[in-house]
């Protein structure tokens, strides 16, 4: 029977009329190392998926360029036949050549294939996010979001997200086509986004911060948040997790682990209030 432990994190209505759960699941580190080929323990991985959605998990990220093709392919394995309620976002936009390496493509021909193939490999009929991985400076902002919208028209697209974008590029999307979300870096210690956090809030925009643990920087044994984690008796990355989500009501936390126990761990974020005087101790942490 599925437990809903994410549904403790409140929810928020993608795009004015898709429900989800704000504390979700990003699927980046169930690849190889340099997020490039096949995870070090498949099995576990598979595990993972399933436990993120058996503990009421039903917005899961991931992107094309995760392996690549990787993380897609593993979201069908473990989750076919999707839940009704299960929410997969995905992203199109960087090309990859090996480890560590992302480079921008965003002509529309390109965008269209990927996501004509992102269909294919996670046996949908409609993308419920897409979002532009990167925006490409050699095309034009509008042809990037023009053929996403193109894509929603036919059906295959139902809300359209942008990736590491800035207020004004924002702005200039919206001429194109309505966007439900944005997924830029934003956790305790790098808050450089905060303008478009402030502009997402006020525009009812779903913001997706991405690295909200600093890759583990902030959880360390002796890291910024070891004190407030003694004084609580919460883990550090609850603590990371939940000042996100009391942060703002559109933010939206996809924390990756390729560890079950891991996974476990934060979703318990979910479920630990923060006071006031907590949340402002780490307000202090950058």
């Amino acid at each position: 029977m599925t437990t809903s432990i994410a549904g403790a994190s409140g929810t928020f209505k993608l795009g004015g009329d898709l429900e989800v759960n704000r504390l979700g699941y990003g699927t980046m580190q169930l690849t190889g190392d340099g997020v490039w080929g096949e995870p070090d323990d498949r099995d576990e991985a598979i595990a993972v998926l399933k436990r993120a959605v058996d503990a009421g998990v039903n917005f899961i990220d991931t992107a094309d360029s995760y392996g690549p093709e990787v993380a897609e392919n593993l979201i069908y394995e473990a989750l076919h036949p999707y839940p009704d309620d299960l929410v997969i976002a995905t992203k199109a936009g960087l090309t990859r050549s090996g480890p560590g390496d992302w480079r921008p493509v965003g002509r529309p021909e390109y965008l269209r294939q990927q996501c004509e193939m992102s269909l294919r490999r996670m046996g949908l009929e409609t993308i419920d996010l897409f979002q532009l991985h990167r925006i490409d400076a050699k095309v034009e902002l509008a042809e990037q979001v023009g053929e996403l919208a193109n894509l929603q028209q036919e059906g295959k697209i139902r809300h359209i997200g942008l990736s590491e974008v800035d207020v004004s590029q924002l702005e200039e999307a919206q001429k194109t086509a309505k966007i439900a979300s944005v997924q830029n870096l934003f956790n305790l210690t790098n808050r450089t986004a905060e303008p478009l956090l402030e502009y997402s809030e006020k525009n009812d925009i779903g913001f997706i911060p991405w690295f909200p643990l600093a890759t583990g920087k902030l959880v360390e044994q002796d890291g910024p948040l070891s004190q407030i984690a003694a004084d609580t008796g919460a883990e550090p990355s609850q603590l990371a997790l939940a000042w996100l989500l009391k942060r703002s009501p559109v933010m939206l936390p996809i924390p990756g682990t390729s560890s079950v126990g891991h996974l476990d761990q934060n979703l318990g974020a979910a479920e630990l209030e923060l006071t006031d005087d907590q949340f402002e101790a780490l307000n202090g942490v950058a």
